[in-house]
């Protein structure tokens, strides 16, 4: 059989087709749970392929070591059924694999090599553009949908949502003309691409239209807010961020406690946006209550150590900001430790991760010099380690304010200004501009 775009699927069995259709939906617009809708098809059917597949490529995207041992389960389960499966499900199953033990870039570029035979495979696409991020990859952001969109028409299943991912990439490239015009049009294709409203918010965020950004974000809510939306935590905190450097400090609290962490959690991507907000205003010296302690106590167990660079440095953010030195400078020898892996977070530790760890934990101590010497250098290479432009200018936040409470009043203008040169219609960046010359 053929999935809905026409890409070859091993099975015979119509009713598992329909609801992997119905689970790879749920994954590309981040509604309801995929796994527990693949699960039913692998209940009728424990031997379906893509079933596996799509199940393990939905661990995968939460990026943290908590999933793998439910990735390893699929990967076992595959590899007796690779004489059922074909070259495009066995291409998949070398991409998790290598995932799995620990060889990030082999993943992203075996999806890559897979979607040249299959310019057609929308898990494909999605986990790899997914992956792309997490590994900054700003270029293949962009690239690896515009290679396979010509291969797609407007009558296509989830043809929407390629221009939604399209517009991502194009962002991240800085065509911020070019990714507005995808964004919207993919909007127009499908109302409820949470993550075409996520790369609009960042147009606005890096054009600085704060303004426009709270109104766009608010007046559409009820295209990615969803009760059972798995995203929409990530559009609060775009639309927080736009509260929070327009001064509206008690809103941007508001949305954390309603829509960033309104409940505890272990989930990796919550608990960094959660704690990228709240170290924001912490370096504006906001108080926040102890909307702190949560974080910490979680980060604090340490669970997630050293699986994942851009995670770590969160971690070491909710620690410094609650005083916990010595816990952060515990965290901070452990990664040292485990940054000799041959694997590609290794890598990440070792360039980026643990000159910012020591550059944070620097200014927790209030040694700022030493923090700007830190932060300096890398502050350029951070992409290596993921995220994106908006989640990575806490880096360049950290670094002014760093050098404007040592007294490097000098660094901190040309900071400024270069920041004005970016975004010349930011009230936060006047502000760190008018600390900066008084």
């Amino acid at each position: 059989m053929k999935d809905f775009r026409g890409e070859p699927i091993s099975t015979q069995n119509a009713g598992s087709l329909d609801i992997f259709e119905r689970a790879l939906r749920a994954l590309n617009v981040y509604r309801g749970d995929p796994v527990a809708i693949i699960d039913e098809a692998l209940a009728q059917e424990p031997d379906f392929v893509m079933g596996h597949v799509l199940r393990a490529h939905v661990h995968v995207t939460m990026w943290e070591r908590s999933v793998l041992p439910a990735v390893n389960d699929s990967l076992a389960r595959l590899g007796e059924l690779d004489n059922r499966s074909n070259d495009r499900e066995r291409g998949h199953v070398r991409a998790l694999s290598l995932w799995a033990a620990g060889d990030w870039r082999g993943y992203k570029d075996a999806l890559d090599r897979l979607l040249v035979d299959h310019p057609r495979d929308l898990l494909a696409l999605q986990a790899g553009h997914l992956s792309d991020f997490f590994q900054g990859d700003r270029e293949n952001l962009r690239g690896r949908v515009a290679r396979a969109l010509p291969f797609w028409t407007r009558d296509d299943s989830g043809f929407g949502l390629l221009h939604g991912m399209h517009a991502f990439g194009l962002e991240e490239c800085g065509s911020y003309g070019a990714a507005e015009e995808a964004g919207r049009h993919a909007l127009d294709l499908d109302a409820d691409d949470c993550w075409a409203q996520h790369a609009l918010a960042h147009v606005m965020e890096m054009q600085a239209r704060q303004a426009e950004g709270v109104a766009f974000m608010e007046s559409r809510q009820e295209h990615w807010a969803q009760d059972d939306n798995g995203f929409q935590f990530h559009n609060w905190w775009h639309t927080a961020l736009f509260n929070l450097d327009q001064g509206h400090h008690d809103r941007a609290l508001e949305i954390y406690d309603r829509g960033i962490h309104p409940q505890p959690t272990e989930i990796q991507l919550m608990l960094l946006d959660a704690a990228a907000l709240l170290w924001r205003m912490h370096l504006s010296g906001i108080d926040v209550g102890r909307r702190w302690d949560d974080l910490a106590s979680t980060y604090g167990k340490g669970t997630e150590t050293g699986f994942y660079a851009f995670n770590d440095m969160h971690a070491m953010l909710t620690l410094v900001a609650t005083g916990r030195q010595q816990e952060a400078a515990a965290l901070l020898r452990t990664i040292e430790d485990m940054s000799g892996a041959d694997n590609t977070n290794g890598m990440m530790t070792r360039e980026v991760g643990l000159p910012i760890l020591h550059g944070i934990l620097a200014f927790g101590a209030g040694r700022y010099a030493k923090a700007v010497d830190h932060l300096m250098p890398v502050r350029y290479r951070a992409a290596l380690f993921g995220g994106s432009h908006a989640q990575r200018d806490i880096l360049h936040r950290t670094l002014i304010e760093a050098a404007l409470r040592g007294g490097d009043k000098a660094l901190a203008h040309v900071l400024a200004h270069e920041r004005i040169a970016l975004k010349p219609h930011c009230p936060f960046t006047w502000q760190l501009h008018q600390r900066a010359t008084h």
